[in-house]
């Protein structure tokens, strides 16, 4: 039943989504164009999730030397900064497959448009474009979903340390939090050299797609 029901819906949203590209077709914009268009977004999103990432941070680290008195306005602010660190990295996971439709769905109506050729040199040069799109693409979205999952475990420790906060508003939970400040900001460190390695390579791909 449970199977039947991700079917239906997964039909359904495929639907949307040829129908929204039929659409923009429609005026002239293509999926080429939106594909873009997400990649931008993508790239945009991950430059948020960087900036959000450093504040989430930085009021980690002013955690680890804070007196007793001001420890729940600090959680408080610690805990909006999780929030808003978890929000961005949300909005890259949803570029990053919004970007991954409508490239599916480009890549699928090319190859299916390279069997209409009745000029063989020209099949050969629009196959040759195509696998050379491809594989750039797939480089691409690698260092995307890289740069993506490399997100989780930061989370992960942020949302552990806030509950441990909540639940120990005390100097000893201070003194615990003190030996995560130091692995979070490597971490944070190599998940921003991913992100900008991601950046680098979306660039590159916009460029000769154009």
């Amino acid at each position: 039943m449970r199977i039947a029901l991700y079917a239906v819906i997964i039909s359904f949203l495929v639907g949307c989504s040829s129908m929204y590209y039929a659409g923009m077709e429609k005026v002239g914009v293509h999926k080429r164009d939106i594909m873009v268009d997400r990649v931008k977004d993508v790239q945009e999103s991950q430059e948020e999730a960087q900036k959000e990432f450093k504040s989430a941070l930085e009021h980690f680290g002013t955690l680890v030397s804070i007196k007793d008195t001001e420890l729940k306005k600090a959680y408080e602010r610690f805990n909006d900064e999780y929030e808003d660190a978890k929000e961005a990295a949300e909005e890259v996971s949803e570029n990053i497959d919004k970007l991954e439709d409508v490239s599916l769905a480009l890549f699928k109506e090319w190859q299916e448009e390279i069997k209409q050729y009745t000029n063989t040199q020209l099949k050969r040069r629009s196959q040759k474009q195509f696998r050379e799109t491809k594989r750039r693409y797939e480089k691409m979205m690698r260092s995307m979903r890289r740069a993506e999952k490399s997100m989780e475990p930061i989370l992960a420790t942020f949302h552990d340390n806030v509950l441990f906060l909540k639940h120990s508003l005390n100097a000893q939970a201070i003194g615990a939090l003190a030996g995560e400040f130091k692995s979070l900001k490597a971490n944070i460190k190599t998940l921003i050299a991913q992100m900008n390695a991601s950046i680098k390579e979306s660039d590159a791909f916009i460029k000769e797609l154009k």
